[in-house]
């Protein structure tokens, strides 16, 4: 797992070969995962070099129909991090949509469920930690060594932008990130070599990168709960820049509303969720008032639903 974090697409005989053991043995391990542990790799956008709009969208709804609607919301194309929260009665997701779009669904089909009793919109404005930035709480067990050697080659430099063109590349890349050249190539029409260098350019301009979607109770996470946090305009960089330095933050994000910090915090357990929030975040006097809502369940991470 360390060594996908570092390059999620080495090929599997170069991670054997630093980690000391076959590439049918890394090749058995990583079918494991991903049948039992629900890994995926995927290569995803930079967010903040697209265009459109990003929108956390907050919904309370009765437990009877609560999980029907977080499921019809993670069905479709334009949502990632959708999640059962607060006793199953909230519903919280992101929103990816150009502003037009948007609005269509913000303000038009989901009040059509008749029974959704809350609604709420947040424009996100920057992320602190999350998307290229990657969650630093996740085990580091490889030697400094292992880790260079495992580094994506980064042998030139690229200003690639994406464009049109390459909807149907991200979009194989969103199914699996460690997909061949062969099997990008079907899906884009392109030839493997083709692929290739627009991948590396891709990749060495940052325009996009690759994350893994994996079970937090591999690395001890029992408890996940969002944070949204209202701070003083004047403090929102300087707070938000020294909890990104916060292992127990996954993701951390700038927004619109009344909270203007929402973060999404792993804990080995309730009792470590209070720790935190008493002794860490307490410490923030900046943090004028501080609402936590616990992740009973994730339906949809940064990957599409797999078919």
């Amino acid at each position: 797992m360390h060594a996908l974090q570092i390059d999620a697409r080495a090929p599997f005989s170069r991670i054997a070969n630093v980690l000391g053991v076959s590439t049918q043995t890394v090749a058995r391990r990583y079918r494991r995962l991903r049948a039992e542990a629900s890994l995926r790799v995927v290569g995803l956008a930079d967010p903040h070099r697209t265009a459109g709009e990003r929108w956390l969208v907050r919904l309370t709804a009765s437990p009877h129909t609560a999980q029907d609607l977080a499921y019809a919301l993670a069905r479709r194309a334009d949502t990632s991090w959708v999640k059962l929260c607060s006793g199953g009665t909230e519903i919280f997701g992101i929103v990816h949509a150009s502003a037009a779009d948007g609005r269509a669904l913000l303000l038009h089909d989901i009040p059509r469920a008749t029974s959704i009793t809350a609604v709420s919109a947040h424009y996100l404005l920057h992320s602190y930690v999350g998307g290229p930035t990657a969650w630093s709480g996740r085990p580091a067990v490889l030697s400094q060594e292992q880790q260079r050697e495992l580094a994506p080659d980064e042998d030139h430099a690229s200003t690639a932008s994406l464009s049109e063109s390459d909807s149907a590349l991200l979009a194989a890349l969103g199914e699996d990130g460690r997909a061949s050249h062969t099997e990008l190539a079907s899906a884009t029409g392109w030839s493997p070599a083709t692929v290739a260098r627009r991948l590396a350019d891709l990749r060495a301009s940052g325009a996009i990168f690759f994350d893994i979607d994996l079970d937090g109770s591999l690395f001890g996470v029992t408890t996940q709960a969002l944070l949204w946090m209202a701070v003083a305009p004047a403090h929102v960089d300087a707070v938000a820049t020294a909890l990104a330095e916060h292992p127990e933050l996954a993701f951390l994000a700038a927004t619109t509303g009344p909270s203007n910090l929402v973060a999404k915090a792993l804990c080995s357990g309730p009792r470590a969720l209070h720790e935190y929030l008493v002794h860490r975040l307490g410490a923030f006097d900046e943090i004028r008032s501080l609402e936590t809502a616990p992740v009973l369940r994730t339906l949809k991470s940064a990957a599409p639903l797999r078919r």
